[in-house]
């Protein structure tokens, strides 16, 4: 091969390796900066109904429902289930493939990855678009905090505690909450997820 054809060579080597260290770096480029007022300045591991635990800051992305409940609950939880099932049904096949709900434990304790993944299959929730998630037991004040609900345990390991449907835009600000719980959605709660999701 002549001189010339092997520095021709080289050259398009040494840009291809370029281009492709770039990308690389492109890649590992970190996220914009939160707002100040996002829930996700909180630092909160939350552990799955699949057994996997991550920053609810991976949550960042999409506008979510959010609510605070416990697997064992045998009244109020189960509305707050079917209160977001409700908004759901009030929302176009696209406008549900952009929102996700995410349900967080009050009672990590007792809310272990099978506990939650039990509350999916008998509520015949779609494991894709909800999350249900327990935090460390010393983390749970906190979250309830940020979100605005009271909650109180009980002697016999149940809990008092308000009930509210939140909505987050997809940074993580509170966009709208409802404390209507149950089959009959809030219609000014509807249409500000419709306007928050935009489709």
């Amino acid at each position: 091969m002549k001189q010339a054809s092997i520095k021709r060579l080289l050259r398009g080597i040494a840009a291809t390796a370029l281009l492709g260290f770039a990308a690389i770096a492109g890649a590992a480029q970190p996220a914009p900066a939160l707002p100040g007022d996002s829930i996700y300045q909180l630092p909160l591991p939350l552990t799955d109904s699949q057994g996997q635990t991550r920053d609810w800051r991976a949550l960042r992305g999409k506008p979510r429902l959010v609510a605070m409940f416990y697997t064992s609950c045998q009244y109020i939880c189960p509305l707050i289930v079917e209160s977001g099932k409700a908004v759901e049904r009030e929302l176009t096949p696209t406008q549900r493939k952009h929102l996700g709900v995410v349900l967080i434990s009050m009672d990590p304790a007792r809310d272990d990855p099978a506990a939650l993944r039990k509350v999916i299959d008998q509520r015949k929730l779609d494991a894709t678009r909800w999350t249900l998630a327990s935090p460390r037991l010393e983390d749970v004040r906190a979250v309830a905090g940020v979100l605005g609900i009271r909650y109180r345990q009980l002697a016999d390991g149940g809990f008092n505690h308000s009930s509210a449907l939140i909505l987050v835009d997809a940074e993580g600000r509170i966009v709208a909450r409802t404390e209507k719980i149950g089959s009959r959605p809030d219609p000014e709660f509807v249409a500000a997820v419709r306007k928050t999701l935009g489709d």
